[in-house]
């Protein structure tokens, strides 16, 4: 192995630049469901949880972006905490389910190309 490779990890799989690219995208759809105070239907505190939970995201989706299992890791953690959180406010939905579980399959799917 010469020096230039070590540490190298695989190329980015298409799938996960996609899920990045979605996740990077994704809290801008957010505006509109706190400017029209649909997230207040959950909780006042709903729409706090809802920014961090975006920020959270976003940070897991930067640990994807440059292939690192952290990135998976911890998304799946939140994906589960989520999960409960919507099932303790009394608004969990299983299409709610969908988008998370795909980008965990897919993510652990590609574990042995990230670092």
């Amino acid at each position: 192995m010469s020096a230039q490779n070590v540490g190298a990890t695989e190329p980015r799989p298409p799938v996960i630049t996609a899920i990045c690219i979605i996740g990077f995208l994704g809290p801008l759809f957010l505006a509109p469901v706190l400017i029209t105070g649909a997230a207040n239907q959950v909780g006042s505190w709903y729409p706090l949880y809802l920014i961090i939970g975006s920020l959270v995201g976003v940070v897991c989706m930067a640990g994807m972006w440059v292939m690192k299992r952290w990135g998976a890791y911890s998304y799946a953690g939140f994906a589960v905490f989520n999960q409960v959180v919507m099932i303790a406010a009394g608004a969990w939905n299983p299409l709610g389910l969908l988008i998370p579980a795909t980008i965990v399959y897919f993510s652990w799917k590609n574990l042995s190309k990230m670092s």
